[in-house]
């Protein structure tokens, strides 16, 4: 992961303060340019004179940032020449004393304020050495995949704290609650993590179900759940309070993901959005008429939606598993294509795979729907309405006979967007009122006072800004929906009874599901992207070869939570069971078999 610093901290080669064999190891790359990087200097001490010399070391590289060069690099290589005549520490507080400019003569004048061999200091001021050696330091933060100053690594974890001397120590003791805490981040920005939770989720129902728990498993999904009001009732299993209530929170996250690609990401922009546009089709349209041409006239016909649909989480887990074997315009590509991929899943199921319509509710919905476009259009920008409206929205979308879970689609879109806060703008305004806050605090106290009520208030509304408000309520509830709402649905959805149950794969139904995932999902997205190259509709980025294209195809064939999702929508019983085991299969040999792909065109 970019989190951890791959050149740890090496006590014969870094210039240290503090114990060499200290507990905690600092790592702290710094632009002595860089004015915010002066109070950091006086923050990291006092916590290390805090912490004990003996508890914590910190060791200090060279950043120097290329926009402040040549001063930035004349100091760094400043601060390394000092250094080998064993007076770093001099050095490195006397350039952050400094307040001119950092040229030649001042860090040689410099050089002399603190005794060092003036000869020899010209000399390695600008010797290969100290030069290669600048470049080495730059070079293990940019490995790192950073470049901003200053930078902090702990125990070669990046510090995302604040940087307050009670927030550092409390990083260098490490309790338990912080512990947990870089226990649970690391696992949450791990990609592949919410496709492990779903594969547990889903092994937990099949062991239920098969080893005695059937029967308990069956009567948790069937208990009803409620809602009443005086005389007014409202309820509903718990099974569907999954599959149609938490699920519009998924399908929300996933229509602020369309929009945002639509108005601003790789969709945006014809050129770049017709490939995967193109093999996203093609994706849907082959598996479904793979599925029809086993079941034409049959009554099983229906379920052609089942095949159509890719698995996001799953598909980008499995390729961030594979890392460099994938390259990463493969993986803008595949991203974008389930996205539209999605897009087709959410039209297919309003249209295709909803109940009759009760019409009065569906005027009621329309007029839900027509406020939140009201407050789109008036730039209300507070989320809170959107998501009121959304649930009065949802009530009525169910008992319309549409597909509840639209709801959380419709709630997407009528969430206003607006283009990102100007950086420069809000970067001025917020240093202006630190600068104020800073002014009050030395103004004669010696404990920090505590940032104002209104001075809060302003800087958190600017730093909201940065992003458009669909972000930041995708924020607050995609790991709710990774790791609670889609393993919950995955564990009340596929506890099937497999033995003894006398299930067919040679089933129709069953066999164009699996047939359609596994053969029509890369035929067709394959088939239709090369169609579009060469056409010259479309162009294949040179990083991508159609093995990988191949693969990217075969990985896609990971139907789960859509195909699902549509199967409930479309089969009951033992029947419905059926196919829920043909798309587990299905997603097993297509991650298989792209996975495989994959590496083999990574190594050829």
């Amino acid at each position: 992961m970019a989190d951890f610093l791959k050149r740890r901290l090496d006590a014969k080669r870094d210039f240290l303060f503090g114990d060499p064999q200290a507990k905690s190891r600092l790592v702290w790359y710094v632009d002595y340019t860089f004015e915010p990087a002066r109070r950091a200097r006086d923050i990291l001490r006092r916590s290390v004179h805090r912490f004990g010399r003996e508890g914590a070391v910190i060791a200090i590289r060279q950043n120097p940032l290329p926009h402040r060069a040549p001063e930035s690099e004349t100091a760094a290589r400043a601060a390394v020449a000092a250094g080998r005549q064993g007076k770093f520490m001099e050095m490195h507080d006397a350039l952050f004393a400094h307040e001119h400019a950092y040229n030649e003569a001042a860090v040689v004048a410099l050089a002399e304020r603190v005794g060092l061999d003036l000869e020899r200091f010209t000399h390695d001021l600008n010797a290969r050495e100290t030069v290669e050696r600048v470049e080495q330091d730059r070079a293990s933060v940019v490995d790192a995949g950073y470049r901003s100053a200053p930078i902090l690594f702990i125990d070669n974890r990046l510090y995302k704290g604040a940087w307050d001397e009670d927030a550092l120590i409390e990083a260098l003791e490490k309790p338990l609650g912080v512990k947990l805490r870089l226990a649970s981040t690391d696992f949450f920005e791990w990609a592949a993590s919410a496709g492990v939770v779903l594969v547990l989720a889903t092994i937990a129902a099949l062991a239920f179900a098969n080893l005695g728990g059937y029967g308990a498993y069956e009567h948790i999904r069937g208990t009803p759940i409620g809602l009443s009001y005086g005389e007014r009732v409202f309820t509903l299993p718990v099974m569907t309070w999954i599959n149609d209530g938490l699920m519009a929170i998924f399908f929300l996250i996933v229509g602020i993901e369309i929009k945002r690609e639509l108005l601003t990401g790789e969709l945006s922009d014809p050129r770049r959005a017709a490939l995967p546009f193109i093999g996203a089709v093609g994706g849907m349209a082959m598996p479904a008429l793979i599925y029809a041409a086993f079941n034409w006239g049959r009554g099983t016909i229906g379920g052609w939606g089942v095949p159509m649909a890719t698995d996001i989480a799953f598909t980008l887990g499995l390729m961030a598993l594979l890392g460099r074997s994938v390259p990463t315009s493969l993986k803008v590509f595949v991203s974008a294509l389930a996205i539209v991929d999605d897009l087709g899943a959410i039209i297919v199921i309003a249209l295709f795979y909803s109940e009759g319509l009760h019409v009065s509710d569906l005027v009621w919905a329309s007029g839900m729907f027509a406020v939140m476009l009201g407050l789109n259009r008036a730039r209300v920008y507070s989320s809170t309405p959107y998501l009121i409206l959304g649930l009065l929205l949802w009530g009525f979308i169910h008992e319309s006979g549409l597909h509840a879970t639209l709801a959380g689609v419709l709630t997407a879109f009528a969430i206003p967007s607006r283009r990102s806060g100007d950086v420069r703008g809000i970067a001025a305004q917020t240093a202006v009122m630190f600068d104020a806050e800073l002014r009050r605090t030395d103004a004669g106290q010696d404990e920090p006072a505590a940032v104002r009520s209104t001075t809060l208030r302003i800087l958190e509304n600017a730093l909201a800004r940065l992003r458009e408000p669909g972000y930041h309520l995708q924020h607050r509830l995609e790991n709710w929906s990774n790791f609670l709402i889609l393993p919950l649905f995955a564990f009340f959805n596929v506890g099937i009874p497999i033995t003894g149950s006398g299930m067919s794969l040679n089933a129709p139904e069953a066999f164009g599901v699996i047939a359609g995932l596994v053969v029509g999902k890369p035929l067709g997205i394959l088939l239709v992207c090369w169609l579009a190259v060469r056409l010259r509709v479309a162009a294949l980025s040179s990083e991508i070869g159609w093995m990988q294209m191949l693969g990217a195809g075969a990985l896609a064939g990971v139907g789960f939570t859509m195909s699902i999702f549509i199967a409930a929508a479309t089969f009951e019983g033992a029947q419905l069971d059926m196919v829920k085991l043909s798309i587990l299969l299905a997603s097993v040999l297509s991650a298989a078999i792209g996975a495989a792909i994959l590496f083999t065109a990574a190594r050829t």
